[in-house]
């Protein structure tokens, strides 16, 4: 019995490292293509507009799926659903070979969001049950550095590949990253855990109706806090590079997100640790005021140190409280309404990173430029506090 339960409190197992695969070059295929996908629109001869559009409605087909994927991974069951959806995102990582105008484009990018939208939300049910109970923030924070790395390198590799090879480079890579992601995933046994494998006596014979279909009630107010984080952080995912022209420091800014996944790289587990310690408002309270001051800053006094004290502040931000907030939802959700919860906060998420760059976009002027864009962000960010100080005092 002893043995069997040290071997429970495990982090790194064949079952960890195949889910963090899963995670991680899923995410990669976001973060590659999103980097470059635009300037693909463009040489299309589109409008700025219009290439902003290819870009977003990938994060709309996921929310679309994201709705739909928690009933899904109840009624299908959890690797069912994942596989389905991730060959979906395969499928479309493939169809960008044949895209040939903008209308097509657009179409095989809400296809794609569709595929990775769910396919985001199983693999995140998954890990919440393979992952040790007793060290489940540290376990999900080291699970969610997959994620941090594919922020990191996505980009990276997507703008190289474009630049030495054009687009089919890009989608040849997303083709490799999605299959393998795809392997990883059918290569997991989650059959102790999967629903479709409870016998009738075992299974939640409440029947949901409406919203109950969608959302988890009880993930709501954090999935709002982290919402408002989020968008937030989106000003910086969506205009950094604009920003970083108009004040002349376009070489410390490209190097924000790698100090960004490196700060997070660095302390995220420790930040797991702190959380499975009773730490889950000391480590939310700190990632809002954090990141509100990092933008805060980058609008008043844009600089060399201050955009770095950003990068590290924003990692401190919506990076950690993403892991988290993740970790709370899905601890506090009852066993059986853990997909509705994993849904409902990334649903919230979604929303302000598909809409959030418009809705920011609104105060920017060629008066102004791009501080005030920052300065709300940091206020919007701070507007998440007393959702926060009102969950945690319930």
């Amino acid at each position: 019995m002893k043995i069997s339960q040290n071997n429970d409190e495990k982090i790194f197992t064949k079952s960890f490292f195949l889910i963090f695969g899963a995670l991680l070059f899923t995410a990669l295929v976001m973060y590659a293509l999103m980097s470059t996908v635009t300037e693909y629109a463009t040489s299309m001869g589109t409008t700025a507009t219009i290439a902003g559009l290819v870009s977003g409605i990938y994060i709309f087909g996921g929310l679309c799926s994201r709705v739909y994927s928690g009933n899904a991974l109840d009624r299908i069951g959890w690797k069912k659903t994942a596989i389905i959806f991730m060959s979906i995102h395969f499928i479309a990582c493939l169809l960008y070979f044949i895209v040939n105008d903008v209308t097509l484009l657009l179409i095989v990018r809400f296809i794609h969001g569709i595929g990775f939208g769910a396919s985001a939300n199983a693999i995140v049910t998954i890990a919440t049950s393979i992952l040790p109970k007793k060290r489940f923030g540290e376990a999900f924070g080291y699970f969610m550095l997959g994620t941090t790395i594919a922020v990191g390198l996505g980009p990276f590799i997507g703008g190289f590949l474009y630049d030495a090879t054009g687009s089919y480079g890009c989608f040849a890579a997303a083709s490799v990253f999605s299959a393998i992601a795809l392997i990883c995933m059918s290569l997991i046994d989650v059959s102790r855990y999967d629903p479709i494998n409870r016998s009738f006596d075992e299974k939640e014979e409440k029947i949901y109706s409406g919203l109950e279909k969608v959302f988890e009630y009880g993930a709501i107010p954090v999935s709002l806090f982290t919402a408002l984080t989020s968008l937030g952080y989106v000003s910086i995912l969506s205009f950094y590079r604009l920003y970083a022209v108009e004040i002349n420091l376009t070489t410390v800014f490209s190097w924000f997100f790698i100090i960004y996944s490196v700060c997070l790289i660095l302390t995220r587990p420790l930040a797991g640790k702190i959380q499975d310690r009773g730490g889950d408002k000391i480590i939310c309270v700190t990632g809002i005021i954090a990141q509100s001051i990092g933008l805060f800053l980058i609008a008043w006094i844009p600089s060399n140190v201050t955009v770095i004290i950003c990068a590290i502040c924003a990692a401190l931000g919506f990076g950690t409280l993403n892991s988290a907030c993740t970790t709370i939802i899905t601890r506090d959700a009852p066993e059986n309404r853990r997909p509705y919860a994993v849904s409902t906060f990334f649903i919230f998420c979604d929303a302000t990173m598909g809409f959030g760059p418009a809705l920011l976009g609104s105060f920017v002027s060629a008066s102004t430029g791009y501080a005030p864009l920052y300065f709300i962000s940091s206020f919007i960010t701070l507007l998440a506090l007393p959702i926060c100080l009102y969950y945690f005092k319930n």
